[in-house]
């Protein structure tokens, strides 16, 4: 169940934060307007711009970077927790061909390659212009339930991230925030009535599919073990028994409106926490609608 709060807290973070009022009422009499959250697409074009962004900085220091953009639009959609879109489960399955795809490209590693084939002396100068090399500064990101999260920034990632962001120190520290708000009310979230009552009426339905998990990480994990099992020699067969069980899931998550009582607790629970993190809510958010206006002007959205 852990990795299932994990799992959970993962697919409606993007849809719910900071979305209403905190636990007094008062935020949701706040008339001032609030950013909306991107959408993943949106989420994919920022961080394509980012990297087109950083290719050319690299360029003008005199060296090549390759930009990833293998994968598809559709191809590029985070398989969530909760998954209701049949047609996209009818042909992707989990998604488990895309993530060997986008596996292979990242093990060819065309960047690392390429450093690799440069000198001692101009692979630390690619380091520098990259990153910063051992100049670089060091970000840090308090977490909501305590301790830290640091990250080296400097050189074309630092130049890349100013431009879409204008403080990249800023967008650390509010994204870490956000990011880690479900570890303060997780357990409480998997615990919910309605939540574990739509979780059940899911797995009913999946039974009478002949799917019989207690919930859509169950389903997906047998998969992935089905998958290994059968290996390359039967990966045909592995995928058609994939794209049986996703289709179930994602009818199943439709009929019994999963995905929309899943939102709507996370919300709940979200706006008992907006007294405390109102602010960096909202600034993420600012941000990030920040970045995606300038990201439109430096890429293309994929095809």
């Amino acid at each position: 169940m852990r990795r299932v709060l994990v799992s959970l807290c993962a697919v409606v973070a993007a849809v719910t934060t900071g979305c209403a009022g905190g636990a007094d009422g008062r935020a949701r009499q706040d008339p001032r307007p609030r950013p909306p959250a991107l959408t993943w697409q949106q989420e994919l074009r920022v961080a394509d711009a980012q990297q087109r962004l950083t290719r050319q900085c690299m360029n003008r220091q005199g060296f090549a970077y390759r930009e990833d953009r293998v994968l598809t639009l559709q191809e590029s959609r985070p398989v969530r927790f909760v998954q209701d879109d049949v047609a996209w489960a009818r042909t992707h399955g989990y998604g488990g061909r895309i993530e060997a795809k986008s596996l292979r490209v990242h093990e060819r590693n065309p960047n690392g390659t390429y450093r690799q084939s440069l000198s001692a002396t101009r692979r630390a100068a690619f380091d520098a212009a990259l990153d910063g090399g051992d100049d670089a500064k060091t970000l840090r990101a308090p977490l909501p339930v305590g301790g830290e999260i640091r990250k080296r920034l400097g050189g074309c990632t630092e130049e890349a991230e100013r431009t879409l962001y204008g403080d990249p120190a800023l967008w650390f520290r509010t994204s870490k925030t956000v990011s880690g708000l479900n570890a303060l009310y997780g357990e409480e979230l998997m615990k919910d009535r309605r939540l574990t009552s739509a979780i059940r009426a899911w797995a009913r339905c999946m039974e009478q599919a002949g799917q019989p998990y207690e919930d859509p990480w169950a389903a997906r994990e047998a998969v992935r073990v089905r998958t290994s099992r059968l290996g390359e020699a039967r990966a045909d067969e592995a995928f058609a028994a994939e794209r049986k069980t996703a289709v179930a899931d994602a009818t199943c998550a439709r009929e019994t409106s999963l995905r929309a009582v899943a939102t709507a607790r996370e919300t709940h629970y979200r706006d008992r926490l907006r007294d405390r993190f109102g602010k960096d809510i909202d600034t993420y958010r600012h941000l990030g609608r920040q970045a995606y206006d300038r990201a439109v002007r430096i890429v293309p959205e994929r095809d």
